[in-house]
């Protein structure tokens, strides 16, 4: 009967630190210190209804055959960026994106690039879960 009273003590203090830590977590997150630009939000649906996350990378993360777009918009900026998305070079197909869907895809890469470098072997992993440069 003991070992069982230690059990259920043991489980309730696991709990308590399980729920104490979540909430510390979720209180400290940087989320509302940003204000995010509805473009950009559009812009990320753009990027996804055209899935160009299965041949480009953000952060690291994507796929392989284009190149890494994290920091495309300070590196080159709109004016390149446009004619490329709109015609495609050698493999990348020609999307033809409206005006709108343009300027939102633009607005979201130029979001993506200002919030840091996108090689994940500099970040500094908090132990909140977030990270910094």
């Amino acid at each position: 009967m003991a070992a069982d009273s230690r059990k259920m003590v043991v489980v309730t203090l696991l709990v308590i630190a399980f729920l104490s830590y979540s909430s510390y977590i979720y209180y400290r997150l940087p989320v509302n210190k940003y204000a995010v630009d509805p473009n950009a939000e559009d812009g990320k649906m753009v990027w996804q209804k055209y899935n160009c996350n299965a041949c480009h990378q953000i952060y690291g993360l994507g796929g392989y055959l284009g190149p890494d777009l994290t920091n495309i918009y300070s590196l080159k900026g709109a004016d390149y960026i446009k004619p490329l998305v709109n015609f495609g070079p050698r493999t990348m197909p020609a999307f033809h994106l409206s005006d709108i869907e343009l300027k939102d895809l633009i607005a979201y890469l130029k979001s993506v690039d200002a919030s840091g470098k996108s090689d994940p072997r500099t970040f500094t992993i908090h132990s909140n879960g977030t990270i910094a440069q």
